[in-house]
């Protein structure tokens, strides 16, 4: 289930009925071009100039659609930013890795792009010479050994749109795993100091733990002045238990809630940050390039920055934000639709 809620921020909102149709169609036809022949068979989905040079391969899960779409769109930003040849490689559950690294050979590959976990997984057991891009993946505790963009949204453009929505808002709460999110608090930290909010992080090791932080904070918030953040994190923002009530007592409570996935503002947070497919793609194009050049990337997983913005009018017009044509401009999905 962790794997596919990963996958779920990747994947775009749904499209408006009258869409539904022309992009159902798009999705076979793409599943149709990159459906594997086999475990190990590459598709290739952009082959560039004859010869091209320092060819990138890319490895991410062999799901059906409409998850195989999310992929298709990172695949072609990134095939847009490279302009050369690029082999995608859908992986069956249980590939043959040795296989595998001698097709990457003969084909003359440099760098391997690893899509979600178990994209990773299969790169790390592959040749260590080979440049190693990391993405799809929402964080990893041992990220400063990798270079790539995780799924996480940058806390500062998090925070930049809290100040536009509420501008009111000087403390933001928020409960985390620091197993899982020390290294986007740190983030967080210095992004709050920047938009001149109080950040106050409460630290949980367990589903128990959150649920009395939780308790303890919205006892003490003030809807005036707080605001909740739910990052992503397995730990403090459960979709089964802890979620329904958070988002219940702060409903009851008039305090503003913003979140990481774009899911959560259909149940109830007031907006959300998610990945822009193709442009993630573009930015994941420029780090492969980066690595085939005599001054690679400093090694850190980065947090998200190619993002659109969901809001909840529901919410907002709750929490008595004036959520007009002009503000509404600025997010890609609403909910409901206006």
């Amino acid at each position: 289930m962790a794997g596919r809620r990963a996958i779920d921020k990747l994947a775009p909102p749904a499209p408006a009925p009258e869409r539904r149709a022309v992009l159902l169609r798009l999705c076979a036809a793409l599943s149709a071009t990159l459906a594997p022949h086999g475990p190990l068979r590459a598709q290739t989905l952009f082959t560039g100039e004859p010869g091209a040079p320092r060819p990138v391969a890319i490895l991410f899960p062999d799901l059906a659609d409409p998850v195989r779409k999310v992929f298709t769109d990172i695949i072609g930003g990134i095939e847009e930013q490279l302009r050369q040849r690029v082999q995608a490689w859908p992986l069956a559950p249980a590939p043959d890795t040795a296989e595998l690294g001698a097709a990457l050979r003969r084909q003359g590959v440099r760098v391997v792009i690893a899509l979600g976990r178990h994209g990773l997984k299969v790169a790390e057991t592959l040749d260590p010479a080979l440049g190693l891009v990391v993405s799809g993946i929402s964080s990893l505790p041992d990220g400063d050994r990798h270079t790539g963009i995780c799924l996480s949204p940058d806390p500062a453009l998090l925070f930049a749109r809290l100040r536009s929505l509420a501008p009111s808002v000087r403390r933001v709460i928020v409960v985390y795993n620091p197993q899982q999110n020390d290294w986007l608090l740190r983030l967080a930290r210095e992004a709050a100091r920047l938009h001149g909010i109080e950040l106050a992080p409460l630290e949980a090791l367990d589903l128990a733990a959150a649920a009395r932080l939780y308790q303890g904070a919205f006892a003490a918030a003030d809807n005036r002045r707080d605001a909740l953040w739910l990052p992503t994190d397995a730990t403090t923002v459960d979709e089964t238990t802890i979620l329904p009530l958070v988002l219940r007592e702060a409903w009851d409570r008039a305090l503003p809630v913003f979140s990481s996935s774009f899911l959560h503002v259909r149940k109830g947070a007031l907006f959300a940050l998610y990945p822009n497919n193709p442009e993630l793609g573009r930015s994941l194009g420029n780090l492969a390039m980066a690595l085939m050049t005599d001054e690679p990337p400093q090694r850190g997983l980065l947090p998200l920055r190619d993002v659109c913005a969901a809001l909840n009018l529901r919410t907002a017009s709750h929490l008595g934000i004036a959520a007009g044509p002009a503000l509404q401009r600025g997010f890609q999905f609403l909910y409901p639709e206006p």
